[in-house]
């Protein structure tokens, strides 16, 4: 499994309307993306525009080449990126360890 964390930077003062876009976007349009497996986003306490999206893949070419470069990115991103200060930073990483 894959773990694709993006850190998000918003416009100050569009916290709720970018609450309400992520949660929509992953929800309507990144869950049909083949081989997604759920996410998660936290905003940030000290720093309120920044977010951390999570979203688990069954492997990088799903998140990589059937998401990114289907049809599904282009909603996604006409959902999300109006929000955004800057272009987000997407990483990719694999579980080493967890607790129980």
């Amino acid at each position: 499994m894959i773990l694709e964390i993006a850190d998000i930077r918003i416009a100050p003062g569009q916290q709720a309307a970018f609450d309400a876009a992520i949660q929509l976007g992953a929800e309507t349009v990144a869950s049909k993306a083949k081989g997604f497996r759920g996410y998660k986003v936290n905003k940030g306490v000290e720093s309120p525009e920044r977010y951390i999206l999570m979203i688990y893949w069954d492997t990088l070419e799903d998140h990589t080449v059937g998401f990114r470069e289907g049809p599904l990115f282009a909603q996604w991103r006409a959902i999300v990126s109006p929000y955004f200060a800057a272009p987000p930073t997407v990483e990719h990483f694999t579980l080493v360890a967890r607790s129980s």
